[in-house]
């Protein structure tokens, strides 16, 4: 961990030090315990009743839920105070992704311990916390959030729900509806947001029996068959006022803010059933044979195994390096007051909501390839629903529709970058500016005979390459950047590459540094060496995209030709590299580093 809090979207400008990165590899035993536990409440509770959570009876998903309560697992990110166990992020996101094994069952605890419970752990009053935690930490209540509307999806703030203050000045009479909105079959407790007067975005936090309030019929859904999805409807529902959670008007602090975190977690849960998928796969590939030989032995079938391995340990470190981050910020809050304490904590998270927004696009597209691959190995078999990569394949699809599609995330990286670089809180354009002559001049690539120093020269020369388009971009189109969304798209693309190279780099660095592996030819350098050389790849073919969209004549060609200076790099042999990694896979039947 690092002594000093990273600067939300600072690894783009500057390098990072591998020891104050948080990896895997550094988990407490006691947070290899959670995760022990939570395997052995899934293996005993969950997976014996698996076939009747997946057809959604409400019944047994609240009673497992509340035997889910009873061991903790509800409980991690609520306080001591109110009954919780008050865990840190590392241990909470190790939690996430564990319980993903048990599919539409993670969803429906993940939307209660995430988006349901946090609004109220980080913004609610210490009555509203003394009322409510206690409850939902043990799942004698059960939570949901309730943003999305019919008209309004993306556009949260274009929400058409009202509230207006009773004459007497004690409720909020609340109109509208909700749509989408999981475990609404059989929540107890709902945050709502709605318009007081029409324009005031305020968020409120509505008990099941308040009379005027309803929920209609279940969705019939692609995937997540077993997890509830209902619309709300409310139909003037008196809400007390001691019921209004936040301030009055700043309903989109609190639900900007609960989304980072849910992002986040969304990734987290990804990154447990990709590595469900490649245990799938991986075993399959061993014992189904053709042609008398076993999937496994051709290149064809372990080059997708490979891929699938490498792509899960990508996502793993930036799952863990954003984790690690946010405990070193949520460290440093010193406020007693307990509220004050809460909002300090939404805010220290918020701090990384581009690198939220990175790692559940990543995660989700990962795990959509990953699930693809595991369906194409099983072959046939892989489209038949006895076979739980078909389920895996389906339910990975929503991923990346909620918590913000991922075409509204990658608007949001870019845009949050810029954002912060304005309000001084990143040097970014002096770094481009610092930069804009360097690139002009002749460049000799250092010396790269250490471990991995060819990777870690082509991630910075990558950041480079991201600060001259970025550049090129703001001066070229100004304030009317935001309409060129296909340009804030690459850029969006590369911060996420970059990410993801220099976590994974990172990554391996330290391993080396710990003796954990002797040297760059262990599995987690072998797979950064191939994420990098193809990562390197498609940024060029974007950068390249992008240029020539943006400028023309002389200033496109010298773009380019910088383009080619700076992703000059001796290439990597990815396909032998990759037969080592797909060995190690088949060899174990899972994930592994």
């Amino acid at each position: 961990m690092s002594v000093e809090p990273a600067v939300g979207g600072r690894f783009i400008i500057e390098p990072s030090d591998p020891m104050s990165t948080c990896i895997p590899e550094d988990f407490t035993s006691e947070q290899r315990l959670i995760a022990e536990s939570a395997e052995q409440f899934i293996d005993t509770e969950l997976i014996p009743r698996d076939a009747e959570i997946e057809a959604l009876n409400y019944e047994l998903t609240v009673s497992l839920m509340r035997t889910a309560g009873q061991q903790g697992f509800l409980a991690a990110d609520i306080p001591e105070a109110y009954g919780g166990l008050g865990l840190d992020k590392v241990s909470t996101t190790l939690l996430a992704e564990t319980l993903a094994r048990t599919s539409s069952f993670a969803l429906s605890v993940g939307a209660h311990t995430g988006i349901g419970t946090l609004p109220i752990v980080f913004f609610g009053t210490k009555e509203q916390k003394e009322k409510y935690l206690p409850k939902l930490a043990t799942g004698e209540w059960i939570a949901a959030y309730c943003l999305t509307e019919p008209s309004s999806g993306s556009d949260a703030l274009s929400a058409k729900s009202t509230a207006r203050l009773s004459e007497d000045g004690k409720h909020y009479i609340l109109n509208g509806s909700k749509i989408f909105i999981t475990n609404a079959g059989f929540a107890d407790l709902f945050i709502v947001y709605a318009k007081i007067d029409g324009d005031k975005f305020t968020a409120f936090i509505i008990e099941r029996d308040m009379e005027g309030f309803s929920v209609g019929p279940e969705e019939h859904k692609m995937g997540i068959k077993g997890s509830s999805t209902c619309p709300l409807f409310f139909e003037d529902v008196h809400v007390p006022v001691e019921n209004v959670l936040g301030e009055i008007g700043k309903g989109h602090l609190i639900a900007f803010n609960i989304l980072n975190i849910g992002r986040f977690k969304l990734g987290a849960a990804c990154l447990g059933t990709c590595k469900e998928a490649i245990e799938l796969a991986a075993a399959y590939s061993n014992v189904r044979k053709q042609f008398n030989e076993p999937l496994s032995s051709y290149p064809l079938i372990a080059g997708k195994l490979a891929d699938m391995n490498v792509l899960t340990y990508v996502t793993e470190s930036i799952v863990y390096r954003t984790a690690g981050w946010m405990d070193d910020k949520l460290s440093s809050i010193t406020d007693g007051s307990d509220v004050e304490a809460g909002r300090q904590a939404a805010k220290a998270i918020g701090e990384y909501a581009m690198e939220c927004s990175i790692v559940k696009v990543f995660a989700s597209e990962a795990l959509d390839a990953v699930s693809d691959e595991a369906v194409q190995i099983h072959g046939g078999y892989g489209f038949i629903k006895e076979y739980k990569v078909e389920r895996i394949y389906r339910d990975s699809r929503i991923n990346r529709i909620f918590e913000g599609t991922n075409e509204i995330n990658r608007l949001l990286i870019p845009g949050t970058l810029i954002k912060k670089a304005m309000k001084g809180e990143l040097p970014l354009l002096e770094k481009i500016e610092g930069l804009q002559a360097s690139l002009l001049e002749p460049q000799q690539p250092p010396e790269l005979d250490a471990p991995l120093a060819l990777e870690g020269y082509r991630i910075e020369q990558a950041k480079k390459l991201f600060l001259m388009l970025g550049g090129s971009a703001v001066q070229r189109y100004g304030t009317k950047l935001e309409k060129e969304q296909e340009i804030l798209e690459v850029l969006a693309n590369m911060m996420i590459v970059i990410y993801a190279m220099e976590s994974a780099y990172l990554r391996a660095k330290k391993r080396m540094a710990l003796k954990l592996d002797q040297d760059d030819k262990s599995l987690a350098a072998l797979m950064t060496k191939v994420y990098v050389q193809e990562a390197m790849e498609q940024l060029e073919s974007d950068a390249r995209q992008a240029i020539v969209r943006m400028e023309a004549g002389d200033m496109q060609r010298m773009q380019l030709s910088i383009v080619k200076k700076l992703m000059k790099a001796t290439l990597t042999d990815v396909i032998t590299l990759k037969r080592q990694i797909a060995a190690k896979v088949i060899g174990s039947e899972h994930y592994t580093v």
